[in-house]
């Protein structure tokens, strides 16, 4: 049996919406939801795709996950949404948001929409993306399960709070697309060294202690990750104070609260057309990829990346090859079918 199977696009959507079916969700939730745990597959982002699926049927199976819940509009003031995701998952209400923010956006030149009461929505980057793909520019935010240890700490009190931030290119597949986790990295990065076996890297988890832990399935278990940088002589203050603004724009000011019990998100879209011709500021957008791409590279063979460089070539390549699956997140899936009883496709 090989380590490793290249699974069409195609076939995992529909293993994801037979599974969501089988939960009780609608067709369009399940698609919605489906698509964009495959879409973040193609971009190479393995953390939070499919691999999330197990951690799902966790959430239902413990009755924190609604699969039936339909996201509402809590809050209408101009600009300003609150989204209440009644207890859904994650994608479903941080889809409604950002579209509304974008619509928002094109009437009053900005649109911010926060969302209570949710689940993890899969990649940051995802939601920026579809605003950037709208000519927007976005921030995607949201906070997560307590997994990092603030600075001086040795117990999880923060999630690994990503930040994506999105601005729109003449090109609509290669916006400029940044998605990071406030941790070193994100748990999924965890899991998957647990899957393969291998060893983490000093600066990404930490023992009971505050110590490195490099021991991917003590790690994986501990639940205990660094802020970004590491160390304190490495910049891991900066890491921290990040995970503790996105904590109060999406648990703080949403009413989410603690994201043991809840998830809360944080969408701002801008049209660059509210303050400048859009001709202009793309061009003066050109202008500076260009500089950056023409910027001399210290290795030849690698040149100057623009943040979602790498996403989109992964995409083109994994929409051709198929999504690599290592078996033993196969063998998590199908047992994610046999107990929700949705048919096994993979």
């Amino acid at each position: 049996m090989p380590d490793t199977i290249l699974v069409p696009a195609e076939t995992l959507h529909r293993q994801l919406t037979a599974v969501f079916a089988a939960w009780g969700m609608s067709g369009e939730h399940a698609n919605t939801a489906a698509m964009i745990m495959v879409d973040t597959d193609l971009t190479g982002i393995d953390s939070h795709g499919v691999g999330m699926l197990p951690h799902y049927q966790r959430l239902f199976r413990e009755g924190r996950l609604d699969p039936k819940a339909t996201p509402t509009i809590a809050r209408d003031h101009g600009p300003g949404v609150l989204i209440d995701g009644h207890a859904a998952i994650g994608h479903v209400p941080a889809h409604l948001a950002t579209t509304t923010a974008i619509e928002k956006a094109r009437e009053f030149g900005i649109g911010v929409a926060a969302v209570t009461n949710s689940n993890h929505y899969g990649a940051a980057g995802w939601y920026a993306r579809l605003a950037a793909e709208q000519g927007m520019i976005a921030l995607s935010l949201t906070n997560s399960s307590h997994l990092m240890v603030p600075l001086r700490g040795t117990q999880p009190a923060l999630g690994t709070n990503p930040i994506a931030f999105s601005a729109p290119t003449r090109d609509p597949a290669r916006p400029v697309l940044l998605d990071m986790a406030t941790t070193t990295v994100a748990y999924g990065k965890i899991s998957i060294a647990r899957r393969a076996g291998k060893p983490l890297p000093p600066g990404w988890a930490l023992d009971e202690n505050g110590e490195p832990e490099l021991d991917s399935a003590r790690a994986s278990d501990a639940r205990r990750l660094a802020p970004l940088g590491g160390t304190r002589e490495q910049g891991a203050h900066k890491g921290y104070g990040l995970a503790l603004m996105v904590e109060i724009l999406c648990a703080t000011l949403t009413g989410a609260g603690s994201a043991q019990l809840h998830t809360g998100h944080f969408f701002l879209v801008l049209n660059p057309t509210a303050f400048r011709d859009r001709e202009g500021f793309q061009a003066d957008l050109d202008d500076l990829l260009t500089r950056l791409r023409d910027n001399p590279p210290a290795d030849p063979a690698a040149p100057v990346l623009i943040p979602g460089d790498p996403e989109h070539d992964t995409t083109v390549e994994r929409r051709r090859d198929g999504i690599p699956m290592v078996q033993t997140l196969v063998e998590e899936v199908r047992v994610v079918c046999e107990e929700s009883g949705a048919a096994f496709l993979l």
